[in-house]
């Protein structure tokens, strides 16, 4: 019965350190740091120029379609690599299931390519 105390008493410091920690040092960077706030300082600042235009552009949503599609198979790239570096030792099974899921990409991809998502028209 104490082991399973321990354990909770264990997860309660955690988690009570990783509320005050960030709190401790956010209240700490407030008190040390210098507050003189001028006209100038609450300008926007753009490259030390002056800004022109609006500040909300609207951009194309392609760019987020090619940053997702990026990280997908960014992030994907990224599992098979530990099966390369294991892939004498895993065997016949983990050699079927890594097909799967290079086929689940490519079915991905596919899908992206018939919706037209990879092609960039300039707008």
């Amino acid at each position: 019965m104490d082991h399973y105390v321990n354990q909770y008493v264990v997860v309660a410091i955690f988690i009570v350190l990783g509320i005050l920690l960030p709190v401790a040092a956010l209240t700490a960077g407030r008190l040390l740091r210098p507050h003189k706030p001028t006209d100038p300082k609450q300008t926007t600042y753009e490259s030390g120029n002056e800004p022109v235009g609006e500040g909300q552009v609207r951009f194309n949503i392609r760019y987020y379609i090619f940053a997702l599609m990026f990280v997908i198979f960014d992030v994907e790239t990224v599992f098979l690599y530990p099966w390369a570096v294991a892939y004498n030792k895993l065997g016949l099974f983990v050699l079927v299931e890594m097909l799967i899921f290079a086929g689940m990409l490519l079915i991905g991809l596919l899908y992206a390519w018939k919706k037209k998502v990879l092609q960039w028209n300039s707008v």
